[in-house]
């Protein structure tokens, strides 16, 4: 019996040393079952707004538009190291009846990049990075 690979339609959110470095390794691996549907970051000028555009990513620049994307979404990796938009975009999912879409934060996309056993690590500029 053929396994089906489950694919995961993500988000990353906040595209500065952390998120940028994470887009760029997440828009380079292939046949994992993860698409890159939208990127979030206010700032133009940030390093990772290039590499979205570059792999043709839809940039937005309020994190509160995503949440219209709805269930389309099946993951927000949330690197802004900001709790207010991390509390702000949960209340918004809550308020949209969105059950389905996990909001994921620092800890996590740190811990993802330890089972890709990279070299390095991510950057650690947050120090708030849990709920």
């Amino acid at each position: 019996m053929a396994m089906v690979k489950t694919r995961f339609k993500v988000v990353v959110l906040g595209l500065g040393r952390v998120g940028s470095t994470f887009l760029l390794k997440l828009s380079q691996i292939e046949n994992v079952g993860i698409d890159i549907v939208a990127a979030v970051e206010k700032d133009s000028t940030a390093l990772g707004h290039s590499i979205a555009e570059s792999s043709n990513i839809p940039v937005y620049t309020n994190p509160r538009e995503i949440v219209k994307l709805g269930e389309a979404i099946d993951i927000i990796f949330d690197l802004t190291g900001s709790a207010e938009t991390r509390k702000l975009l949960r209340a918004d999912l809550a308020r949209a009846g969105n059950q389905h879409t996990v909001l994921v934060t620092e800890v996590m996309a740190h811990f993802i990049w330890n089972l890709m056993d990279e070299v390095g690590g991510l950057p650690d500029f947050h120090h708030d990075t849990g709920y």
